[in-house]
């Protein structure tokens, strides 16, 4: 009888991976009715007890442009902040990084796409319009609060297809001479495979060591914690997802939600891996979701229990319970 030997741990101590949940800001944008602010402070601070490393609060844009995320002074301010948790905001321009510093926002999420004809769908700049902001609010933010540059479409987008990973390095070469370190590649419409991931990841954390890398998934066509498995194997260490499987870019067409919070924390800790989220408490919040939007949500544990969840033995069978 041939056996598969375990393979030889590269690894001694279990590889720390960061969770950064962002279903309050990318997940309610997009919900055709108000959550009411109570209850999303309610969910906010009760994520950031389940030991998440960063959770995207809100967006500090116009209420006209995204009415879901009008209440964002108000959600800020009413949180409890967790120590060890980063509380982020996505600002869109000077204006939204000044509303943030107010409220004492940890880190500001700056975002633009790798793609012209998405970043003026989603924005109305060209890139080097967006380039241009984005040094404005570097300079205006002046170290008060950590930066992260987002970029959309890193691996395709809906209306241009192929984006050329030439143009990504030389975007996120962009953010460095600005003097950011964080940077999030995102897979907006879920066009990635792995075998994509793994180079691109590969190549930016080869070339930029000392930049913070995160891995941002759409699981549009299935593919999210795939492509989550590979940017880890490439070196990514810091992750987006969203509870419950929520979000969707609004101006891309055919985006659907993020890859899910408590999925990819379910499947790095069945690896081996430690992400410091305890998992129940996190199953136990994604299934209030569809009471909170009004609908179902595609997290799937939520709805089969973790691998470790055991049923009763079937009646006749080895140590089950015989009749009496």
């Amino acid at each position: 009888m041939t056996t598969i030997p375990e393979p030889a741990s590269e690894h001694p101590e279990p590889v720390r991976i960061h969770i950064q949940e962002v279903c309050v800001r990318d997940g309610f944008q997009i919900e055709p009715v108000f959550v009411p602010t109570e209850r999303k402070v309610a969910l906010i601070n009760a994520l950031g007890r389940t030991g998440l490393s960063k959770i995207e609060v809100t967006s500090f844009s116009s209420p006209k442009a995204i009415p879901a995320l009008a209440d964002a002074e108000e959600v800020m301010r009413r949180i409890d902040r967790i120590p060890g948790v980063e509380y982020a905001a996505l600002v869109p321009n000077v204006r939204g990084a000044q509303r943030a510093l107010a409220c004492q926002v940890d880190e500001l999420n700056l975002v633009m796409s790798a793609s012209a004809s998405h970043n003026q769908a989603n924005l109305r700049m060209s890139m080097e319009q967006s380039l241009a902001q984005f040094a404005d609010i570097v300079a205006a933010v002046d170290g008060q609060a950590r930066i992260n540059a987002s970029l959309s479409t890193a691996f395709g987008c809906p209306f241009d297809g192929e984006v050329p990973a030439a143009r990504v390095l030389e975007l996120v070469q962009r953010f460095v001479d600005l003097g950011i370190t964080r940077v999030a590649l995102c897979d907006t419409t879920g066009m990635a495979n792995p075998a994509q991931v793994r180079r691109l990841f590969s190549a930016v954390i080869e070339r930029w060591p000392a930049v913070t890398f995160t891995a941002h998934f759409h699981d549009t066509r299935a593919m999210g914690l795939a492509n989550a498995l590979a940017a880890l194997e490439a070196g990514v260490r810091h992750f987006d997802a969203s509870l419950g499987g929520l979000g969707g870019c609004p101006y891309a067409p055919g985006a659907s939600g993020n890859v899910c919070t408590e999925d990819m924390v379910h499947m790095f800790e069945a690896m081996g891996c430690d992400t410091g989220v305890d998992l129940e408490p996190l199953l136990t919040l994604a299934r209030s979701l569809p009471d909170i939007v009004g609908h179902p949500v595609p997290g799937q544990v939520m709805k089969a229990g973790p691998a470790t969840r055991r049923y009763p033995k079937p009646l006749g069978s080895p140590g089950s319970a015989q009749p009496a």
